[in-house]
């Protein structure tokens, strides 16, 4: 048996199947680009307080996160957006530090799926 990865194998395979292997990669790639900005955005908006920025950001991460499968990512990126809605960001720091960690993960499993 496989050990649990960050990555819903059957939700990326779905992803590649549709938009084929090529252009697979090059989303892959837009993320990897992609979510290092809006995690600084994330920061940002925390250490301004600005929870409208901070849900954008944390909304941006769950979405093409869990369109690549990274679900346990888009959970966690979507219990920040639910913190930005409600304008509660205590407890966030520890959540973003724990994001950029698990994110570090997916783009690990992500590159091995999208190189062979």
């Amino acid at each position: 048996m496989n050990p649990p990865s960050v990555i819903d194998l059957s939700t990326f395979e779905t992803l590649k199947d549709a938009m084929g292997a090529d252009f697979i990669t090059e989303l892959v790639q837009a993320y990897f680009d992609e979510t290092p900005q809006l995690m600084s955005k994330l920061q940002d908006a925390l250490t301004r307080q600005d929870s409208n920025a901070f849900r954008q950001a944390a909304h941006s991460i769950k979405s093409t996160s869990n369109s690549f499968g990274a679900l346990e990512l888009g959970m966690l990126a979507k219990e920040l957006e639910f913190m930005g809605r409600e304008s509660k960001l205590e407890g966030a720091p520890e959540k973003v530090k724990k994001l950029m960690t698990d994110y570090k993960a997916v783009q690990q499993v992500l590159t091995k799926l999208i190189n062979g």
